[in-house]
């Protein structure tokens, strides 16, 4: 009976998601030791909540999921909806419910629904995935992720909104997006980044886009068309760039020189990078953080909380942290290909790539590679919202390893 009990649970996701968890717990009572515990017991009350609702959500038959899922994405929408009328605003943008002391974030929770919508409508087919190289399907598939999108957008929340655009095209390219057409859509990227750095980067970027294009040996006209696209978006980036507001500049701006704004965007980068490079090897001890202890980062449980962990336990602990982090994606990943049952596979690949999105932003904006956007370490930083979507997706991540060999 036990033996049948432990064979049903994906024990790699469940122990890995405890340590992170108790990293987080350590960090969040470090960071705010000498303000006050209330963002440690409220912490610690929904780390347990949320341990018993991923458990719960670990048994659930993939086809009820299945079949709440556009209810579910339907809800998420009319919360989206209402919390641009009664939402409380914090930090320019109202993205939250204040609810008994409590402040409930919608955008999170919908990132949960428009996966398992998306995956739902992906692998309702009798003989596979739908064919999103189709026009049609792929514009269908698209609108799942761009109606919250643009209520996200108008609270307003960047960062929120780039997770929900990193997921459409890892999802899309494992139910069989054509290489060509998902280089056509990652192009522009290339060629902004090149104009942002400067005129020599943008034809270099223009050449190596071209090239890669031509290799593919498509269409003749479409890839003209596109390249000829893509010098459009390149020349129109400094336009584009300057009505970004100036507070998003600037924090693009403190990626690349952190001091161009030390006591305004760049004030969070200089002290994380400070905090992390004084850690050294093995860090200074739990609670013998300086930076941290003298509260030098604002806020640092929230988006800052690496440094903490990269402070107090040094290089060992902040590399241990992220071998736990690559262990989840992996094994998300690693169920996706295991079950039978295309929803799940689906809804594990879209979860996996909001984990490595989180990571990589999050990480990168305490090092200083990445633009400080407000994107939250999951499982880690402190928030309701945040711990508890990312423990259903854990759940569910555990429901497809249950219920593998199930179509």
């Amino acid at each position: 009976m036990k033996k049948s009990f432990f064979e049903g649970i994906d024990l790699t996701i469940l122990l890995v998601t405890l340590l992170i968890l108790t990293a987080g717990l350590l960090a969040i009572f470090s960071a705010t030791y000498t303000s006050g515990t209330d963002y440690f017991s409220k912490q610690l009350t929904f780390a347990l909540l949320g341990i018993l609702i991923m458990l719960t959500v670990s048994y659930i038959p993939p086809r009820i999921i299945a079949k709440g899922s556009y209810i579910f994405y339907g809800l998420t929408l009319v919360m989206l909806i209402l919390v641009l009328f009664f939402g409380k605003k914090i930090s320019g943008s109202k993205s939250w419910f204040s609810m008994g002391g409590f402040g409930i974030q919608p955008s999170e929770f919908a990132k949960i629904a428009t996966i398992l919508a998306l995956a739902n409508f992906l692998s309702t087919t009798e003989d596979g995935f739908k064919n999103v190289n189709r026009p049609l399907v792929f514009l269908k598939a698209c609108m799942f992720i761009i109606l919250p999108v643009a209520l996200i957008m108008r609270q307003p929340d960047m960062g929120t909104s780039l997770v929900f655009l990193s997921l459409i095209l890892p999802v899309l390219f494992w139910v069989g997006l054509s290489p060509y057409v998902l280089f056509i859509i990652l192009s522009p990227a290339l060629v902004i980044f090149g104009a942002f750095l400067g005129m020599n980067y943008f034809i270099i970027a223009i050449v190596i886009v071209a090239l890669i294009l031509f290799l593919f040996k498509k269409n003749v006209f479409i890839t003209a068309c596109v390249i000829v696209l893509n010098i459009g978006i390149g020349y129109s980036f400094d336009s584009l760039y300057h009505k970004l507001q100036p507070y998003q500049q600037k924090r693009i701006q403190a990626v690349f020189d952190p001091t161009s704004d030390p006591l305004g965007s760049g004030y969070n980068v200089i002290q994380s990078k400070v905090a992390i490079g004084s850690g050294g090897l093995l860090g200074k001890g739990f609670l013998q953080g300086t930076q941290t202890q003298l509260k030098f980062i604002p806020e640092q449980w929230t988006d800052f909380i690496y440094c903490m962990i990269g402070e107090e336990f040094g290089f060992v602990g902040s590399v241990f942290i992220l071998i736990l982090y690559m262990i989840i994606i992996f094994q998300l990943v690693n169920n996706s290909f295991l079950t039978k049952n295309r929803f799940l596979s689906v809804s594990c690949i879209g979860f996996a790539s909001i984990v490595l999105f989180h990571l990589v932003i999050n990480v990168g904006m305490t090092i200083g590679v990445m633009p400080v956007i407000g994107i939250p370490l999951p499982l880690m930083s402190s928030g309701i919202s945040s711990l508890l979507s990312f423990l259903v997706m854990m759940g569910i991540g555990m429901s497809a390893y249950r219920y593998r060999n199930q179509y």
